[in-house]
């Protein structure tokens, strides 16, 4: 009887260990899809102010149609990608657009002392620090799951209830309206 109450004891923490597994799990993976969100309300944050910043360039040198095509074409990649790498990589290629949008105007010394401009400037530079934040925070929270994936006895429930390990999302550490602009003549 005493083996009988042991084996019962024994299977119980078993499952409520199981359990309590099965739990993390999901709640890893819910905070990581959270995180992943607010990077989302982020970058959409960036996509929006860009027409607007490539709008006030314009304004003043309408002759660089290029670069506003370029920036354009980067926004529409950047704003249909799907995986963290993916939409990391065009990120990056976004950033590097814009950088050219601020070297041009650095030829313009009106548009450079434009209110307008420069709001769209610091409003841009502030939603770069947004997408870092919320960047670590998704990394930390990917980095969290994953290591309760690869871990045993974690990786043992991981794998009986398919839990997969998530991509980090790397960006360039560029602060676009900060950097300062290399122009050559």
């Amino acid at each position: 009887m005493t083996i009988l109450y042991i084996i019962i004891g024994v299977i119980v923490l078993f499952v409520l260990w199981a359990v309590v597994a099965y739990n993390s799990f999901v709640s890893y993976v819910n905070r990581t899809k959270e995180a992943w969100a607010d990077i989302e309300v982020q970058l959409k944050r960036r996509y929006d102010l860009i027409p607007n910043l490539v709008n006030t360039v314009k304004g003043y040198a309408t002759h660089e149609s290029g670069a506003f095509e370029k920036v354009s074409e980067a926004r529409s990649r950047a704003m249909q990608a799907g995986t963290p790498a993916d939409k990391g990589e065009a990120e990056n290629a976004l950033t590097g657009t814009l950088k050219s949008l601020f070297a041009i105007s650095e030829a313009y010394p009106d548009l450079k002392a434009n209110t307008n401009f420069l709001e769209l400037q610091r409003e841009l530079s502030d939603t770069e620090n947004k997408i870092q934040a919320a960047r670590r925070f998704y990394n930390g929270n990917v980095r969290d799951l994953n290591i309760a994936i690869e871990s045993f006895p974690g990786n043992v429930i991981a794998g009986v209830f398919n839990f997969s390990k998530m991509e980090l999302f790397d960006l360039a550490d560029n602060d676009v309206a900060q950097q300062p602009v290399e122009v050559k003549f």
